[in-house]
């Protein structure tokens, strides 16, 4: 299990900024999974992210709004529930970061850590980003876990990614105040128009680079999408101390 990732694969990592590995994950994890996320969000277990917290465009304006209370994500996967932790720390996963990274792998609970829900009609889009924006490390080198807990698809909302744009040098004028790519800007177009949306079976995992751009639209289908989703470094790479990714805890996987 040292190298699971083939050179192939290895490669197209590193040139388009993300691999999507097929059924990865045997449905009868995946199953306990989502029924774990189920009753979470039906109980509504603390933490919670609220749509109306997040405050993107077409958003409920309170948690007392019509929709207000439409969970976007739920915050601690990894402190919540063992199903989560089991996943997040699959031996097959870390080999295949391992290599990736070159070096022992960390899990940080500071971002991400959670399971990412998209509900319809007051589920929000996502405007086209980076993870690294708002995280701090010394470099641009952490690898994002995305499982699909059911279906992804653009109708429902799936992510949408820039393939290679993790090797662009951008101009300051092309980002907003959040760091966003703007959509007015004519260069901005035309990375959009190279955007993909992979479409992603229950199981299917997908590993993104930190700087790579990515989207999401809105959930246009009758059902809740779920998605699990986790950040992990290498072990030379740790969290810039009294920041916010240095706010929780760093757990070494593989030492």
């Amino acid at each position: 299990m040292s190298n699971p990732l083939s050179p192939a694969q290895v490669e197209s990592f590193r040139k388009e900024g993300y691999l999507v590995l097929k059924g990865m994950v045997a449905p009868e994890q995946r199953e306990r999974l989502m029924a774990v996320t189920q009753d979470h969000l039906r109980r509504a277990v603390a933490p919670l992210e609220y749509e109306a917290d997040v405050g993107y465009e077409g958003a409920p304006a309170s948690l007392d709004a019509e929709g207000g209370r439409t969970a976007r994500r739920l915050r601690a996967a990894w402190q919540r529930d063992g199903a989560y932790r089991e996943w997040a720390a699959d031996p097959r996963l870390v080999a295949m970061l391992h290599q990736l990274f070159g070096e022992p792998v960390c899990i940080t609970l500071a971002h991400h850590n959670c399971v990412m829900t998209k509900h319809p009609t007051f589920g929000t889009a996502t405007g086209w980003h980076r993870d690294i924006r708002y995280w701090s490390f010394p470099r641009n080198e952490l690898v994002s876990v995305w499982l699909a807990l059911g279906a992804e698809t653009p109708e429902n909302g799936g992510l949408k990614f820039i393939p290679g744009s993790h090797l662009l040098q951008l101009q300051p004028e092309q980002m907003d105040e959040l760091d966003f790519l703007r959509p007015e800007v004519p260069a901005n177009q035309g990375l959009f128009a190279q955007g993909i949306s992979p479409v992603l079976a229950p199981g299917d995992v997908v590993l993104f680079h930190s700087g790579l751009f990515h989207a999401a639209g809105r959930n246009d289908s009758d059902q809740v999408k779920c998605s699990a989703v986790f950040a992990y470094h290498g072990a030379s790479n740790p969290p810039v101390p009294g920041t916010r990714s240095a706010a929780a805890e760093d757990i070494p996987l593989d030492a």
